[in-house]
């Protein structure tokens, strides 16, 4: 999306789907005070960058000096969202600290929608949006289980254990193998990030973590396939 007013109003009307806004460098403050005020307010990255920049990402229009990036999908807002999850049906929540590998987060939202997740918690900053590749790879599920986005994540899995829900992190450190633990519960599965895995603070507010066992020395799984295998654990025990 491009121009002043449209940027202006969409920040106005629908900013949870704004990733992010550049604007050109050298202009008065005064022209795009509004759109900035509106980007801080709601945390959203504001980038000064040369012309050259908005005319590779819109082409030779009329940009007015402002150029945003728009997320394909809807975001669902977690405080509308968890009061209507019954957790006496035992559903499994996908909650993502730090996937930002677009192809990686598309087969998470394919796996999710597969195994029949209640939904996949992503954070504000720090995630990948969800953007053209993310709707590829995910084969046009994405939006099929609602994405639920969180201003603090950590916060927002405090509030999913009040709710009934029991927290497992995916870990490779951990004692236990996956499929030698019950997880037929009411289950948030924590799935960290490319490289580094969970963050510390996330890790603590887990109840359990499990690992999958490894052969010929290979640390990990790939964030994507190790969320699919422990989905489909859940699952296969449900119906077990």
């Amino acid at each position: 999306m491009y121009g002043r007013k449209p940027v202006e109003s969409q920040l106005e009307r629908d900013p949870a789907r704004v990733e992010k806004i550049w604007v050109r460098q050298g202009l008065p403050p005064q022209a795009l005070a509004r759109i900035r005020e509106l980007g801080s307010q709601h945390r959203i990255p504001v980038q000064e960058v040369p012309g050259k920049k908005l005319a590779d990402l819109v082409g030779p229009v009329n940009d007015q000096g402002v150029v945003a990036q728009l997320s394909a999908a809807t975001y669902t807002d977690f405080a509308d969202w968890l009061p209507t999850v019954d957790t006496s049906t035992l559903p499994v929540v996908l909650v993502l600290d730090g996937i930002e590998d677009v192809a990686n987060f598309g087969a998470i939202l394919r796996t999710a929608a597969g195994a029949g997740a209640a939904a996949v918690l992503v954070p504000k900053h720090g995630q990948a949006p969800v953007n053209a590749t993310v709707m590829k790879t995910s084969a046009g599920t994405a939006g099929l289980v609602p994405i639920v986005r969180v201003t603090n994540l950590n916060s927002s899995i405090r509030d999913l254990k009040d709710a009934g829900f029991w927290v497992c992190g995916l870990d490779q450190r951990a004692p236990d193998l996956a499929w030698h633990k019950d997880l037929r519960m009411a289950l948030a599965i924590v799935v960290g990030g490319e490289g580094s895995g969970m963050h510390q603070k996330t890790r603590e507010l887990c109840d359990f973590l499990v690992r999958f066992p490894m052969a010929h020395g290979i640390e990990s799984l790939n964030a994507g396939v190790s969320a699919a295998l422990l989905a489909y654990e859940a699952l296969r025990q449900r119906q077990s």
